[in-house]
């Protein structure tokens, strides 16, 4: 049989061969193959064991339903509890934990000054969690300052300030400066600023903010003649009755005033958006954190790839409507307008790595508390 016949009869076989025949003959990308080491590991592990502070319990449901080899186990707790937990079973020998899911402060503080972490940044395989395009600001954000651990997948709009629907008007506010109106003072409560896990989003806000700084918390806490109490409830009561116009220092979430206007109570908060400062945004409890020593690798990295894609994100930002997830490329109509990220204002991210010591913040709230008047 000559050569040229050969070649004849070759391409007649490969022709007939199906389609899917030739695709799965074509080398895989990188990525593919990675990915499906990751995935018949992660099968082999059969466990993955997640510590959370929030709504993630149901969230991963979904990857269980996704990935039915894969045990889904998720531990449910206030963040403090957990790493008090963490750091009991690690100090016994037990390394039970692979991902964290809570806020910035306690990772940043407890498991990443611990070097108890392991870079999330290698870990992230899928183009489609690769793709920075897909997130607010056109990048990943981590809340750490290697930018490689603390991965913030959530950034809410915050505001600190609110007021009685019946006593005051929101429209005369277009600056923080406003709250220094001499007809406010004597008229506001304010959440105890020396109480260091109070406002402490408020104040790193209204400090490092270049157009408001530490003139602004020098002249509301000593000038302006504001009550202090450390009774969240206490806060929205005295509001609400018009004891005090206006609360500070204290997110709507955290002194439970979504709750009271539900009730029909005359309270309410600013648009943090309508200033002219721009507005803090927070990560609150959504930033993820890998464990080194986890026991379930490779089932962690499949999670972790898995919730930072554009599947994982829809399915959280349907469930936890009091979020809203730093991808930008899925449906947000579940998100609470007052929670929700507002194009074209500027943002300030409350867990800048810079922004983290809060030494000279507090030094200011005390030094100016012993001397208001």
């Amino acid at each position: 049989m000559n050569m040229a016949l050969r070649r004849l009869l070759l391409l007649l076989v490969i022709l007939a061969l199906p389609a899917q025949t030739l695709l799965a003959a074509q080398p895989k990308s990188g990525w593919q193959t990675g990915w499906e080491k990751t995935v018949q590991a992660a099968k082999k592990e059969g466990q993955l064991t997640i510590y959370v502070s929030d709504v993630y319990e149901e969230v991963f449901r979904e990857f269980g339903k996704r990935y039915p080899d894969i045990k889904v186990i998720v531990v449910p707790a206030l963040g403090g509890q957990l790493a008090q937990r963490i750091m009991s079973e690690r100090r016994a020998g037990k390394y039970l934990a692979d991902l964290y899911l809570s806020g910035s402060d306690t990772i940043y503080n407890v498991f990443y000054k611990g070097k108890m972490l392991e870079p999330i940044k290698p870990e992230l395989l899928l183009p489609d969690v690769l793709d920075e395009s897909k997130w607010f600001g056109k990048k990943h954000i981590y809340a750490d300052e290697e930018s490689q651990y603390i991965f913030a997948f959530n950034g809410i709009t915050q505001t600190y300030f609110n007021y009685n629907t019946k006593l005051v008007n929101p429209k005369e506010f277009r600056s923080y400066w406003d709250f220094l109106n001499p007809k406010w003072k004597g008229k506001i409560v304010v959440f105890d600023p020396t109480v260091l896990s109070g406002p402490q989003g408020a104040l790193r806000f209204l400090y490092n903010n270049p157009e408001i700084g530490p003139k602004f918390l020098r002249q509301f806490l000593g000038e302006m003649e504001v009550t202090p109490t450390r009774d969240r409830r206490q806060l929205v009561d005295w509001m609400a009755q018009g004891r005090f116009p206006i609360m500070a220092l204290q997110s709507p979430d955290r002194a439970d005033l979504i709750k009271a206007k539900e009730q029909g109570l005359p309270v309410g908060w600013f648009d943090a958006t309508a200033f002219k400062e721009g507005a803090p945004l927070s990560t609150s409890n959504g930033n993820m954190a890998f464990f080194n020593q986890a026991p379930h690798p490779n089932a962690a990295r499949m999670a972790i790839n898995w919730f930072l894609s554009r599947e994982g994100q829809t399915v959280y930002q349907r469930i936890a409507r009091d979020k809203d997830s730093l991808r930008t490329d899925i449906p947000k109509d579940t998100v609470l307008p007052f929670v929700r990220r507002v194009e074209g204002v500027s943002y300030m991210m409350l867990e800048n790595p810079e922004w983290r010591d809060m030494t000279p913040v507090f030094k200011l709230v005390e030094e100016t508390w012993k001397k208001r008047k």
